[in-house]
C-alpha cells in the first residue's frame, strides 16, 4: 500500500512484451536485484516523491503532456555502459531518443520540477549494481541488440511499500 501523505512515483514508457519480459529476464540472470521491481522500461521522471493530495493534479500534467506529444518509432540498439560513474550496463536508444527527452523536459516542469542527480539520458537498464565481470557480460550479450516498436503512451508508477513499482495511470501520446 503506498503512504497517502507522500508517495514516491515515476513516469516510464514500458518496453512491449514479449522482448520486455525479455529483457527483464536477462536483467535478473545477471543477478541484477531491482530486475523484477519494474517492467523494462525508459524513465522519464525518475523516483520522486510527491504529496498524495497532488496527485490528481499530477495526472493531469501527465495528460497533458501525452496529448500534446505524437506516438513516436524507438529503436533500442546495443549496449552501453555509465561506467565508471555508475556500475550499469544499457541498452541505447537510437531512435526516439529526442522525444524521449523533450517529454522528459516537460515532465520535468510545474509541480514535478526538481534537480537531477544526473543529466537525463533515455535508456534501457540491463544490470545495475552488479560485479564487473557480470557488467562485462551483459555489455557482451547486447552489443548486437535491437528492437524497434512504437511508443504510444506513458505510465505513472508508484513505489509500493514492498519496493515493487505498480502502474497507475496510462496517458495514451497523440497521434503520430
Amino acid at each position: 500500500m503506498v503512504n497517502a501523505e507522500v508517495v514516491t512515483l515515476g513516469v516510464a514508457i514500458a518496453v512491449p512484451d514479449p522482448s520486455g519480459i525479455d529483457l527483464q529476464e536477462a536483467r535478473a540472470s545477471y543477478g541484477d536485484r531491482l530486475a523484477w521491481t519494474i517492467p523494462t522500461h525508459i524513465t522519464l521522471l525518475p523516483p520522486t516523491q510527491v504529496p498524495g493530495k497532488r496527485l490528481a493534479q499530477v495526472d493531469e500534467h501527465l495528460a497533458a503532456i501525452a496529448r500534446g506529444t505524437r506516438a513516436f518509432e524507438v529503436t533500442l540498439g546495443g549496449a552501453d555502459t555509465f561506467r565508471p560513474v555508475t556500475p550499469t550496463v544499457f541498452l541505447r536508444v537510437e531512435e526516439g531518443a529526442k522525444s524521449c527527452e523533450a517529454m522528459a523536459d516537460s515532465i520535468l516542469s510545474g509541480l514535478l520540477r526538481r534537480r537531477l542527480q544526473f543529466p537525463y539520458h533515455p535508456h534501457v537498464t540491463l544490470a545495475f549494481d552488479v560485479a564487473d565481470d557480470v557488467l562485462d557480460r551483459a555489455f557482451a550479450d547486447h552489443a548486437n541488440y535491437s528492437l524497434t516498436f512504437s511508443a504510444t503512451h506513458i505510465t505513472r508508477y508508484d513505489l509500493g511499500e514492498d519496493g515493487i513499482w505498480q502502474p497507475e495511470a496510462d496517458f495514451t501520446l497523440g497521434e503520430m
